[in-house]
């Protein structure tokens, strides 16, 4: 496929999402969001791919959503559709059945941290910059960011960051666990690489129940993600990957696992 406002790229068992829209900063349109979408379900039908890494290159992550397409938003209904379409972009990626990384050099700013909120990890380089601008020109964060943001950092942290529009740097965010690595500037790409060099020693089919067990659990009580985790635990057990992963560890000796 063709894409205009991303590039692609099948780097071993990754696949490498750059934004490509420098003119804008890397500014989320609704064609990138369409491309991004595209490229995640592509990726998830091969088997060849364990898992995708979203990045904007080594300037700048995103400056958020295009403010030429905002500003034609007006009234309910347009802004419903508008939002509708992030909401879309960022319960896909976390949707699907690969890990995501978000591996951020420079700034990553409102729409753009709120789809790195949206990945599963977040890797950040020295020099980048984490805010959610929206309080400075009259807006609320509308692609996740009042939801996901205090949910990863605390509540009290999150209002901090929405109320002020300040951005913080990098050594913030990861001692407020919103990026999960801090690596030296311009390695970001490269450490996200190499976190999936482990995941593709682990079964497939269990990186995918963990992900969906962990954001399923998020919206229940304890005692129901519990009965939620023992469902897909025990519908794993049935599968020939768990079959092969203990039989490996009994043997010791590596598993070779299939995804079945």
């Amino acid at each position: 496929m063709t894409y205009e406002t991303i590039k692609v790229e099948q780097d071993g068992p990754a696949c490498v999402v750059t934004m490509n829209r420098p003119e804008r900063r890397n500014a989320v349109s609704l064609k990138m969001m369409d491309e991004l979408l595209a490229a995640a379900g592509a990726a998830e039908a091969d088997p060849a791919q364990r898992a995708m890494i979203i990045t904007g290159g080594e300037s700048y992550f995103s400056a958020g959503a295009d403010l030429n397409e905002a500003l034609q938003v007006k009234g309910g209904d347009a802004g419903a559709k508008y939002f509708g379409s992030w909401h879309r972009l960022t319960r896909g990626l976390e949707t699907v059945d690969l890990p995501v990384i978000a591996a951020i050099e420079g700034f990553c700013v409102t729409g753009g941290l709120e789809m790195a909120l949206a990945c599963d990890i977040r890797v950040g380089a020295e020099g980048s910059s984490y805010g959610v601008t929206s309080s400075r020109i009259g807006t609320v964060a509308g692609a996740g960011g009042t939801q996901r943001l205090p949910r990863i950092v605390g509540p009290a942290k999150a209002l901090e960051m929405l109320f002020s529009a300040e951005s913080i740097d990098a050594a913030e965010a990861h001692r407020i666990g919103l990026i999960n690595r801090l690596v030296p500037k311009g390695g970001a790409l490269m450490a996200a690489k190499e976190m999936v060099g482990v995941y593709t020693q682990r079964a497939p089919l269990s990186l995918g129940f963990v992900s969906f067990a962990v954001y399923g659990g998020l919206q229940m009580d304890l005692d129901s993600g519990l009965e939620f985790e023992t469902f897909l635990v025990s519908t794993i057990y049935n599968t020939e990957d768990k079959h092969e992963g203990i039989s490996a560890f009994l043997e010791k000796r590596t598993a070779v696992f299939k995804g079945r």
